[in-house]
């Protein structure tokens, strides 16, 4: 499934491995990717030992309801936003007690979203070093956007779980 998406299978492999050496956990809130990010980590043997579990909250409600995203935090920016997407990170490790959170949120399209263009994409990582956000604009259709959004969130938890950066 992985190379299917054009993802190198022992790259994602490599950085669950160096996760699992680390001793640590990973669990995921994920919007615009429906559940994606989690379905890549799973694919690979051995996952249980490092993926604590997932959160898909795609409708707005469900980012305060499920993702622990504070209302007021939505009602002042919106659900696209870097703030979100560090929230559904904090969200996502606190209810699935991981070390490590991730929260994706954007616009894959082929519509704006609360004006935000299409290709918006925000990563949250939450850590016990704290949160870190990073925004990409990622060009081509809703399929194209959510790979790039779940390279982002691979290469954050590389970079900031494992201290490593390799390409997925």
């Amino acid at each position: 499934m992985i190379t299917a998406l054009g993802l190198d299978h022992a790259a994602v492999a490599g950085l669950l491995e160096r996760l699992r050496e680390r001793g640590h956990t990973v669990a995921c809130a994920e919007s615009l990717t429906g559940g994606l990010l989690l379905a890549v980590l799973t694919a690979v043997p051995g996952a249980s030992a490092v993926v604590r579990g997932g959160l898909v909250v795609y409708a707005t409600d469900t980012k305060v309801a499920l993702g622990g995203v504070p209302a007021g935090l939505l009602a002042q920016y919106g659900p696209v936003h870097p703030e979100i997407a560090a929230a559904l990170a904090r969200g996502a490790a606190v209810r699935c007690g991981a070390d490590l959170g991730v929260g994706l949120t954007g616009v894959a399209g082929p519509e704006p979203q609360d004006g935000r263009p299409p290709g918006t994409v925000h990563v949250g990582l939450c850590s016990p070093s704290g949160l870190w956000t990073r925004t990409l604009r990622v060009a081509g259709d809703r399929d194209a956007v959510r790979l790039a959004a779940v390279r982002g969130a691979l290469a954050a938890l590389d970079l900031h779980g494992t201290g490593t950066s390799h390409s997925f």
